[in-house]
């Protein structure tokens, strides 16, 4: 069982930059994919971004390219999403996800766990 907590969401203006943090609990998660995904009202969850734990392979959704980075920190079992040049269609909440396979997939069902979210708002 793996527990996914999420912070560092809030408001920022566009165009700034945002840092969102995830910590994984109660194992080590070796070969395995951690994920970032959005969900604003009225839409479906959609993928921000992905990364293989150890190889440190990365995907992106096109609309967050050159903007967002995924990155991770191994001994503090950490994940982050550092968001730049912000837009209001940024606007949602974003879930950190985790799967077991080695591979930074890009589809929700994929994953077998989540966190509870953190909120993200731009102001135009």
């Amino acid at each position: 069982q793996v527990q996914l907590v999420e912070s560092g969401g809030g408001l920022v203006q566009a165009g700034g930059s945002l840092r969102l943090s995830c910590v994984a609990s109660g194992r080590t998660l070796g070969r395995w994919t951690m994920g970032w995904f959005r969900q604003a009202p009225g839409k479906e969850r959609e993928f921000v971004a992905a990364m293989s734990w150890i190889g440190g392979s990365t995907a992106y959704a096109d609309s967050v390219k050159g903007r967002f980075t995924i990155s991770r920190d191994i001994r503090m079992n950490t994940l982050y999403l550092q968001m730049n040049s912000v837009k209001p269609e940024d606007t949602a909440v974003y879930y950190c996800a985790a799967n077991r396979a080695n591979i930074p997939t890009t589809t929700a069902d994929d994953y077998d766990y989540w966190g509870q979210g953190t909120q993200v708002t731009v102001s135009s």
